[in-house]
């Protein structure tokens, strides 16, 4: 895919100040009214230093279009009418290797896209890829909604990747690394060691490497040994006898999972004013004959296997949720193997030795011109020390009704606080909870953690509630994937210091992010509560969009307790009045409203849908969609990944548009706007539009009742349907296309967001 010209931007600051106008594609026929809104407009709490130009922000207008005739042939579970979510998946990734070749990001920051990209193909072959081998091991191979078997979406994987994965390191090799040379940042190949350098190497080799590497010679009495998943190893073909007078062969060298795979080469030997790094791999290489004295190397090459990574926990055999995940951690490493990375020089007789001992095919093979564990190089983003590669720090906003030394419940208690992450800071939410923790006053914390950290300042306050003596009650959901041991570690953590920990439902993941406080004031029992789109995890915050809602609603907080009580409880499903439910009342209300404004587009009233979230795949809430786009229903969604739903086909989805926004943040909110007959209603939600969120999860979806608040995240969702500069199009034909200012004026989404919020200098 091609990446359209983009307009370069050398100060964020500059572009907030001159965002003026729409880019054309994002208009509608019917858009025909542009809105002037202006700086002081924006939810702000600090007047900027010099007062910006007007944004203009060209709300869409909310009504109806096109409708459609119903034709009593459409068949709305047309295989047809539906992508693969696989390949929408590989779409999503794909849009993020672009990143690493915009040149309006800094070139550290396009490095990050670039290893973004490798450890999300790692997570997409340990998962997604695992699991289409899994039912094809098994013969479960039904399609799904886009009609497609297991096998021939493995084959479009295989080709698709083959393609991306070459590009990715074509551009590290042609773009960023020449482009990091010139910043004085170097990767010193074997080649290019001068002798003072080939010293030091033979030196760290001998005294780090080589204590600890253990090579393996194949025959017999050594079998192919097992290799961790994604670990660096390398297959070395030998000549000529040993000491025990076997014939040379094959021999495999794990590399030492305790060293660094780059390494730092020491200033006094560098040319001056540049930072060096080395690759562990080619130290070994450099000095891999000296593993094997007498022996001939013919050849040494690195390899990579990666294995299906995805934890299997049958409810029904398991008595103790937390000892058989501990369990399964150690099956993780050594499940069946799914991809194989070989340098590009490995020989065909050996890449398909490989293959065989893995029992993979020719398609699950990836030859790459350079390191396969490319997602160390994460490491030079913070060891170099080069601010003025990355994008410019920020100071994260905080609302005006926080300001101020009093306390955090006494504002709450004034009116309902909304925080956009990371423009806002999430300090509040740790603050609330630190405050909770030493206020005499409060009797009770109760709190879901999904991904968060044993030593984040959110459980640390926890457990001095707990040691004071306050009752504790935390829901932990140990399977969140790829967290499990941290989780682990931090149910250990909180027990001991007196909390009550709960793993949730067996058969569902809890994946709602809720606070409850109870406190005492005046002889009488307040609640208060936090709702969330984000974890509790103040380093994601920094990097995710998402919102908070701080509350003292007494609704509310009543519907999050009792949703505490169905967690750590039994009994039957009870009666919740604001909040959505999952698995239990948020998909029918998500299908009930966005039905309504078919309704309403059906007698002629205006109707709008908005749909912001990370991924959209539940085919009942997509033929909701399509119905209401026939009706005349205008449909805009803002899908970051995967989605399953075909816009622009004619007489089904000619009124829906989706795009993806990808840029320095990563997008996470998921919000759900309807227009409602001039009754608008907004949500914020953990869940997105997926099977599993909606059926398979403990989410929670909350309506923002104050109506400031509401118009607040209105006029949010606005800027992103006239974002120019991070925006793609979704096509009827699956691929994505970027949104091009032309000769417009800029509007970044998230530039804007952050000029809006986030604290001025």
């Amino acid at each position: 895919m091609e990446q359209t010209h983009k307009h370069t931007r050398d100060d964020p600051s500059d572009t907030l100040a001159e965002v003026s106008t729409r880019n054309s594609e994002a208009v509608t026929p019917a858009a025909s009214g542009d809105i002037q809104i202006s700086g002081s407009d924006l939810p702000t709490d600090e007047p900027p230093a010099l007062e910006p130009p007007p944004l203009r922000v060209n709300r869409t207008r909310t009504g109806i279009h096109a409708k459609v005739t119903p034709s009593p042939e459409a068949d709305l579970a047309d295989p047809a009418l539906y992508f693969n979510r696989e390949l929408s998946n590989l779409q999503f990734n794909i849009r993020v290797l672009e990143q690493a070749q915009d040149t309006s990001h800094p070139l550290l920051n396009r490095l990050m896209f670039l290893l973004i990209f490798t450890s999300n193909m790692d997570e997409f072959f340990e998962i997604r890829v695992a699991g289409l081998k899994h039912q094809i091991a098994f013969d479960r191979t039904d399609p799904g909604p886009d009609g497609l078997l297991p096998g021939k979406v493995l084959d479009e994987i295989s080709r698709v990747t083959h393609e991306q994965v070459e590009r990715q390191y074509r551009i590290l090799n042609e773009e960023l690394i020449p482009a990091l040379e010139e910043q004085h940042i170097r990767f010193r190949r074997r080649n290019q060691w001068n002798s003072q350098q080939k010293t030091w190497v033979r030196s760290y080799f001998e005294d780090e490497i080589q204590p600890v590497i253990s090579p393996i010679g194949l025959d017999p009495s050594h079998p192919f040994p097992r290799l961790v998943n994604k670990s660096l190893n390398f297959i070395v073909e030998l000549e000529g006898k040993d000491a025990f007078g076997r014939e040379g062969g094959l021999a495999i060298l794990p590399a030492p999972r305790s060293l660094p795979r780059l390494i730092r080469v020491p200033d006094a030997i560098t040319d001056a004013g540049y930072t060096e790094y080395v690759f562990l791999s080619s130290m070994i290489h450099a000095h891999a004959q000296e593993l094997f004295p007498g022996m001939k190397i013919k050849g040494c090459y690195q390899f990579r296997l990666t294995r299906n990574a995805d934890l299997s926990v049958d409810a029904e055999d398991v008595s103790d949720l937390a000892s058989a995940l501990r369990g399964e951690l150690l099956a993780r490493r050594y499940g069946d193997g799914v991809r194989l990375e070989v340098a590009d020089n490995c020989p065909e007789t050996l890449y398909t030795f490989l293959l065989k001992q893995f029992e993979l095919e020719l398609r699950d093979l990836y030859q790459v011109k350079g390191p396969v564990n490319l997602n160390r190089l994460m490491e030079v983003i913070g060891d170099v020390g080069r601010e003025d590669l990355l994008y410019t720090p920020f100071t994260p906003g905080i609302p005006k009704a926080l300001k101020g030394d009093g306390s955090l419940f006494d504002a709450i208690r004034r009116e309902d606080i909304l925080l956009h992450h990371p423009f806002q800071s999430f300090s509040p939410v740790e603050n609330l909870l630190a405050e909770a923790a030493r206020d005499p006053n409060v009797l009770a914390i109760k709190q879901t953690l999904y991904r968060t950290g044993a030593d984040s300042n959110i459980v640390s306050s926890l457990v001095e509630a707990a040691r004071q003596g306050k009752e504790i009650t935390v829901v932990i959901e140990l399977r969140a994937r790829f967290d499990e041991a941290d989780n682990l570690q931090l149910a250990s953590r909180l027990q001991e210091a007196g909390a009550i920990v709960i793993y949730g439902v067996m058969a569902y993941k809890t994946h709602a992010k809720m606070l409850h406080i109870v406190r005492r004031e005046h002889g009488q029992l307040r609640h208060y509560a936090h709702l969330g789109t984000g974890n509790y995890h103040a380093k994601t915050a920094r990097l995710y969009t998402d919102y908070s809602l701080l509350t003292s609603n007494e609704t509310l907080c009543e519907d999050v307790h009792k949703v505490f009580q169905q967690l750590t409880g039994m009994g039957k499903q009870r009666t919740i009045e604001k909040l959505l439910h999952a698995p239990f009342t948020l998909h029918e209300r998500m299908v009930e409203m966005i039905d309504r404004e078919t309704r309403n587009a059906e007698k002629g009233k205006r109707a709008h849908v908005i749909v912001k979230c990370n991924s959209l795949t539940e085919p009942k809430l997509i033929r909701a969609l399509y119905r209401a786009s026939r009706a005349g229903v205008q449909c805009d969604l803002i899908i970051r990944g995967v989605c399953c739903l075909r816009p622009d086909v004619p007489g089904i989805s000619d009124n829906i548009r989706v795009r993806s926004v990808i840029g320095r943040f990563l997008e996470h909110t998921r919000t759900f706007h309807f227009h409602n007959a001039g009754n608008p209603e907004t949500w914020c939600s953990s869940a997105d539009f997926m099977e599993r969120n909606m059926f398979h999860r403990v989410e929670t979806c909350f309506p923002l009742l104050d109506k400031k608040l509401a118009q607040r995240v209105r006029k949010d969702l606005d800027t992103y349907l006239v974002d120019n500069c991070q925006s793609w199009r979704l096509e009827s034909d699956g691929h994505y296309t970027q949104l091009d200012a032309g000769d417009a004026e800029p509007i970044s989404v998230q530039e804007t967001l952050l000029f809006a919020y986030a604290a001025k200098a």
